[in-house]
């Protein structure tokens, strides 16, 4: 896919490598520099090939290194639906890079030795994510290797400027698969709790045992993918996403983000009931078929309207929005 650098990031790249040969040129022998011949040899030149040859080396580099790694995290995103929305948090990461281009060009440049340390250690933990066959090391040693190169080209200025479209990426990533399974059973318990009691307002006949709800006609087995917590990664990166447009302090975003967790877990409560209901009164087939694929989305999009809504109940707070 082409891209095309927007002349801002130029300007600031520039800038970066500018600083860094300045800072070269004045621990050399000022006397050799002044008997070096002007004409054929620029210091604009010079620094425009140094810019041109350290942005190739840095990005062949990086792209040899984690080249099996971003393709693994693709295919993941291309291949498991839960976690597709990983295509729109590196889209959504440069926007946010785009929207700061201004404050960024007016931030004073200022290398930091102490980016080496912070790229060897994402080099370690790629290593040790490598050797230990944990594939969310792997990927997460990138953001730390991207965030070691913004402190050692630019400095502590511009690495506060960028941190949140460098944590922004962590979305991106998929959970690790023991953390994934430690949420995952209590989820499932607590999502079979709320739709037995549920179905026992509307005088289902129904019997739990651990994850199981057995009703009149089949049991239903809240398994794994319908713990609710795939879809909660999902509502949680776009609760981001809208906390970023809608919102204005830190306060007010973090509240949208952590909404989102009990309107994920609640929602999908309610999925599981709405398939009871559908096995009880209709036709078991069609419940755990095209009802039970169909309301995913319509419960997704439900959730997305509760985000809405807290948003919209927040803004009857004006104190909250004097919080930053």
């Amino acid at each position: 896919m082409d891209c095309t650098i927007p002349f801002p990031a130029l300007q600031l790249l520039s800038r970066i490598w500018q600083t860094k040969l300045q800072q070269i040129c004045l621990s050399e022998n000022m006397a050799q520099i002044s008997n070096m011949p002007t004409a054929s040899t620029s210091p604009l030149s010079l620094q425009n090939a140094h810019f041109a040859w350290g942005s190739l080396l840095i990005g062949t580099l990086a792209a040899l290194t984690y080249y099996h790694v971003l393709v693994g995290l693709a295919d993941t995103w291309w291949r498991n639906p839960d976690f597709s929305h990983g295509f729109l948090v590196p889209i959504f990461a440069a926007y946010l890079i785009w929207a700061k281009r201004k404050a960024l060009l007016e931030r004073s440049i200022s290398p930091s030795w102490s980016g080496v340390a912070v790229v060897a250690l994402g080099l370690i933990v790629l290593l040790l994510g490598s050797y230990g066959a944990v594939v969310f090391l792997c990927r997460a040693s990138f953001v730390i290797l991207l965030a070691g190169l913004v402190l050692s080209f630019a400095g502590w200025e511009f690495l506060r400027e960028l941190r949140f479209a460098l944590l922004v990426l962590f979305l991106a990533i998929p959970l690790p698969t023991i953390i994934f399974n430690q949420i995952a059973l209590p989820l499932q318990i607590f999502a079979s709790q709320l739709a037995s009691s549920l179905l026992s307002l509307f005088n289902v006949p129904v019997l739990r045992q651990g994850n199981i709800i057995q009703l009149a006609a089949m049991k239903l087995d809240v398994a794994e993918a319908c713990s609710g917590i795939r879809s909660l990664v999902s509502l949680f990166t776009f609760a981001v996403f809208c906390g970023y447009f809608l919102e204005r302090t830190f306060l007010r975003r973090a509240i949208l983000a952590l909404a989102s967790v009990p309107i994920a877990i609640v929602a999908n409560a309610i999925r599981i009931f709405g398939t009871g209901l559908c096995v009880q009164y209709w036709d078991p087939d069609q419940a755990l078929g095209f009802f039970h694929e169909f309301s995913g989305w319509v419960v997704f999009l439900v959730s997305l309207g509760c985000l809405l809504v807290v948003h919209r109940i927040m803004q009857l707070f004006p104190a909250l929005r004097r919080i930053a």
